[in-house]
């Protein structure tokens, strides 16, 4: 679809250009199309419109929505003051705005901003909001962006893939959280058939690691829509490694373990619990055990009573036709806790006063933890167990495979005889230890 442009605003960006006695243009390789060429331009600084479809700060628009409590501040009037000022705030929060805006003072621009027909920034956001703030610091320092001007005719398509090739593709580094960059590859996923070699050609990735970014987002997903509005994406920003083992581990298994193991990783993900800890429950009855451990805590406990009593299945006809498992007691608190803030209180069962659910979190961390050290030590007990009998497994492969070698062996010149007598006295000895051995 060809962007829409605001006719007014376009006609400014055309008196602009018309204005230049001197036609500039500038080759821009990222461009899609074969003419790559591109009117060069001066444009001033607070006349530009920063895009709100900046996938850089989804993640952080998403949060500053919430937090004036307008869902649709970024999409009502996205060239409104309101959205942009929240824009330009988002901006200059982001890792290294300082020091590119000290960069900024000291050299000035150095890279022209792209834009659209009618003024929005597709590349140079950030540069520009630097700008912005050194202009308002002092109105005759960076008063003009050198600008690239986008025809009038680009489409959706075509800006989607200019700003992954110069922003996504070339660098995920710079202002781009994982949650964001996995935002992206999600969008694109959809675009191109929900064909992850497709997307992979598109951010210049191999489509493991394309892959990886959609499915850890897709837990975060359900983290958040569970919370109910509580959370946002970026409080899910440190718990990457947590979400990339969880989507990893139950990629392939049965759904009873995925779920089991899925409640327990986003349980443990909303009380702090550290991935070290976590990974040692991705085993099937990791909800089991983290039961368990509530359940030796008399606070834990009425918990666990009220989840049981208040929570609904997630699919109520599924569970009462027998089509679902039954819903686990750690799904059911996950379902209780997630949509409270820390800060709010809850009402136990059995309890007298409400309870603040940051202290909740803080045993359900406890809870958790003391799962994942039973669950670590049964492994070890279990390797201890298993180990030696593995190894006698090989011996006795190996062995076997000896057999099956020794007749074609034999049949050389040069074969050494002694060398295996010597070589099977040793098995014969170490055998005899093994029996022995306490």
């Amino acid at each position: 679809m060809t962007v829409q442009l605001d006719p007014r605003r376009a006609a400014y960006v055309d008196k602009v250009l018309e204005s230049v006695r001197t036609k500039h243009t500038m080759a821009m390789p990222a461009w899609p199309r074969p003419d790559k060429h591109l009117p060069q331009v001066d444009i001033d600084v607070k006349w530009l419109r920063f895009s709100v479809l900046n996938h850089r700060t989804r993640a952080e628009q998403l949060q500053a929505a919430r937090e004036v409590g307008v869902a649709d501040l970024f999409q009502r009037d996205p060239l409104g003051e309101d959205a942009q000022r929240a824009q330009r705030e988002i901006l200059s929060r982001q890792e290294g705005f300082k020091e590119l805006k000290e960069d900024l003072a000291k050299r000035e621009q150095r890279e022209p901003a792209i834009i659209t027909a009618d003024g929005i920034l597709i590349n140079g956001n950030r540069r520009t909001a630097a700008m912005f703030a050194l202009n308002e610091a002092n109105p005759t320092v960076a008063r003009y962006v050198n600008c690239l001007v986008l025809p009038k005719d680009a489409t959706e398509a075509e800006l989607t893939d200019l700003e992954t090739e110069l922003q996504v593709a070339k660098d995920f580094k710079q202002g781009y959280s994982w949650i964001n960059e996995a935002l992206m590859i999600e969008e694109l996923y959809d675009r191109e058939e929900k064909n992850f070699g497709r997307v992979a050609e598109r951010v210049h990735r191999k489509p493991p690691e394309v892959r990886d970014l959609y499915e850890k987002l897709q837990q975060v997903h359900q983290l958040v829509a569970l919370s109910g509005g509580t959370r946002d994406y970026v409080d899910f920003e440190a718990n990457e490694t947590a979400f990339d083992e969880l989507a990893k581990h139950i990629r392939n298994k049965p759904a009873a373990e995925a779920n089991a193991v899925k409640n327990v990783y986003q349980l443990g993900t909303l009380s702090r619990v550290e991935y070290r800890k976590l990974r040692n429950l991705r085993r099937p009855d990791a909800d089991r055990l983290v039961e368990a451990e509530m359940e030796k805590d008399p606070a834990l406990s009425a918990l666990l009573t009220t989840a049981r009593a208040q929570v609904q299945p997630v699919d109520e006809l599924a569970e009462l036709l027998g089509d679902a498992p039954k819903q686990s007691a750690v799904s059911s608190v996950l379902q209780l806790v997630a949509d409270k803030s820390p800060e709010s209180t809850i009402q136990l069962a059995g309890q007298t006063e409400p309870t603040e659910i940051a202290d909740i979190l803080s045993s359900v961390r406890a809870a958790v933890q003391s799962a994942a050290v039973e669950a670590k030590e049964d492994a070890q007990d279990q390797s201890t167990l298993e180990a030696p009998l593995e190894r006698a497994e090989h011996a006795v492969s190996d062995m076997q495979r000896l057999l099956a070698l020794i007749p074609r062996a034999r049949a050389h010149e040069k074969w050494d005889e002694a060398k295996l007598e010597a070589l099977l006295a040793q098995v014969e000895s170490l055998v005899g230890r093994v029996r022995t051995s306490s």
